[in-house]
């Protein structure tokens, strides 16, 4: 027992000692941002001074969406790093000092603080003198006998004394409320006066004390300790969410080079807190918050349901009293009588799934310092170029369209690590519409379609007259002759793959025979007719495609 206390008071004491090394603040600035689909890695470096013994390094200016689980940290010097961890600090109010402010713009500020009372207090001393004389003028013009109301209207003697002691007192009262409104006039332009000078005076206080900033600040703290002075760089990366990137393609060909360049791009955001300013940019496929574990199979087990048991039972024994006619009458006409029971369903467990794992992520690491603003606004960053080498195809499916559309298909795109995505097709220097890049769907081959050319012209026709049909027996047989024609009226040589199709069914009582296809190549299980077409300039060709359907005459068949 005394061993553990021990341990526990010798484990107490080197916690007290690890804090009791020296402290110091720094700032860090961001270097390299590596952005992924979802989220980003930032890399920042701060520089250090430390004496011997242990000393906390204290990194401000860390993004407020930091993933503390992925905080890196490495340094330069000859140091040891103990611990290093993330933490919100509370800056705690201190006292304003008014240190730095010249000792006259304090003593102004004082002396006019006074002067501004004592004025304002004289301002109402007038205004208090000026609201009796008021009072009195209104008693004045309102008495009885100078608006001709009692005796006074009896005696021409009283209404003439009434008429000079008001106009008497009038003019005194009008002559001291008019001195006394000259006076506040300019006391309240001096207080005016006083006022601009004091604003003034506060003004130039605030510009030059020091600010408090009272928001909570997002540190590192990196333990270090040293047996010498020494100083170095601190680097430090962690994952931080608000940000990512999305890609797009811009595809631009044409008929004299043959190849098609492709323009990768991203669409970079954020919103991390932190300005991105001249950092070095990586774009990267990955993204960290997918779950990178390997899916585990779990051994699946099948029952029958409970309750579906006790069903079958209490039918079971039901059934035996009954003989074969009253269990076909009850509608198990198909049920072994022996079995006596109906065919229940399985209970399968849903509690497992499986999962496709990840393809192996590309980083793209661009050379150019960008500048990206913590306001989640996209900003289009190009990660790389390619020329491609294409082979140009006319494709032609009447049944469908009659235009001839030119098709580029693309080989050999494995190296270029791409992602799914929108991508803009760009023909001849004109726009001709999108399409969506999927690199898990394609078999190593993109086929991008440029539109339709107009000097191709193709039309297809269904040969009434020699389209037949017939009733043989209990079976309806019926041909279809179709007629193509395509014609090339470009001043070149050019292939025309032309696709149809033979109906094809699941159905044995149903018969399909394609009796002239022209030597077309005939995918039987897709019922695809293709044929390839060499036409040499204003040359035209015809293909004659036929096909016959066998079925029951009484049953109706949609053609």
């Amino acid at each position: 027992m005394k061993h553990k206390i021990w341990i526990a008071s010798l484990s107490m004491m080197m916690a007290h000692f690890a804090f009791a090394g020296d402290k110091e603040i720094v700032k860090s600035t961001i270097t390299e941002v590596t952005v992924y689909a979802q989220g980003a890695q930032i890399y920042q470096k701060a520089n250090y001074n430390v004496k011997p013994g242990l000393t906390e390094i204290i990194i401000e200016g860390i993004s407020p969406y930091i993933d503390a689980k992925s905080l890196q940290v490495k340094a330069t010097g000859n140091v040891v790093i103990l611990d290093s961890k993330y933490a919100l600090y509370y800056p705690k109010p201190e006292p304003v000092s008014l240190e730095g402010i010249p000792l006259k713009i304090k003593k102004d500020i004082l002396l006019l603080e006074d002067s501004i009372r004592i004025i304002a207090f004289e301002i109402q001393e007038i205004q208090d003198e000026i609201d009796v004389l008021n009072t009195s003028k209104s008693i004045l013009a309102n008495n009885g006998a100078i608006r001709g109301q009692g005796k006074v209207n009896d005696s021409i003697n009283l209404l003439k004394q009434a008429m000079e002691y008001y106009a008497l007192k009038m003019n005194e009262i009008n002559k001291k409320l008019l001195t006394l409104n000259k006076r506040k006039a300019e006391k309240n332009l001096r207080k005016s006066k006083m006022d601009q000078r004091m604003r003034d005076l506060l003004n130039y206080q605030s510009s030059n004390s020091p600010t408090e900033d009272h928001q909570p600040k997002h540190r590192v703290t990196v333990t270090v300790q040293s047996k010498e002075v020494v100083g170095g760089k601190i680097t430090l990366s962690y994952l931080v969410s608000n940000a990512g990137w999305t890609p797009l393609y811009d595809l631009r060909s044409d008929n004299m080079s043959g190849k098609i360049n492709l323009s990768y791009k991203a669409n970079v955001y954020q919103n991390t807190g932190l300005d991105w300013k001249d950092v070095k940019l990586n774009i990267s496929t990955n993204n960290p918050y997918l779950n990178k574990t390997k899916p585990t199979l779990h051994p699946w087990y099948i029952e029958y349901n409970q309750y579906r048991k006790e069903i079958q039972a209490k039918k079971a024994d039901k059934y035996k009293s009954l003989n074969k006619d009253q269990i076909e009458s009850m509608g198990y006409t198909n049920a072994p009588v022996s079995a006596r029971s109906e065919e229940m369903d399985a209970v399968y467990a849903n509690d497992f799934t499986t999962v496709v794992e990840q393809l192996i992520s590309a980083e793209f690491r661009i050379d150019l310092p960008y500048t990206i603003l913590s306001n989640n606004e996209q900003h289009m960053v190009l990660i790389k170029t390619a020329d491609l080498e294409a082979n140009y195809t006319y494709y032609a499916v009447p049944k469908l369209d009659n235009g001839v559309y030119l098709v580029a298909q693309l080989t050999k795109l494995d190296d270029l690590q791409l992602v799914p995505a929108q991508a803009n097709i760009f023909f001849d220097g004109s726009y001709v519409g999108e399409t969506f890049i999927d690199p898990s769907t394609m078999d190593d081959t993109l086929s991008l379609s440029l539109g339709k050319d107009p000097n191709i012209l193709v039309k297809r026709t269904l040969m009434k007259k020699q389209s037949k049909e017939k009733i043989i027996g209990t079976q309806k047989e019926k041909s279809f002759v179709y007629q193509m024609e395509v014609k090339n009226l470009k001043s070149t040589n050019i292939e025309v793959i032309l696709q149809d199709q033979v109906p094809i069914t699941t159905n044995p009582d149903i018969v399909i025979i394609a009796s002239e296809l022209s030597k077309g190549a005939h995918d039987e299980k897709t019922g695809l007719v293709e044929w390839k077409i060499n036409l040499k300039p204003k040359e035209s060709k015809i293909i004659k495609f036929e096909y016959l359907v066998k079925h029951n005459k009484d049953l109706y068949l949609p053609y």
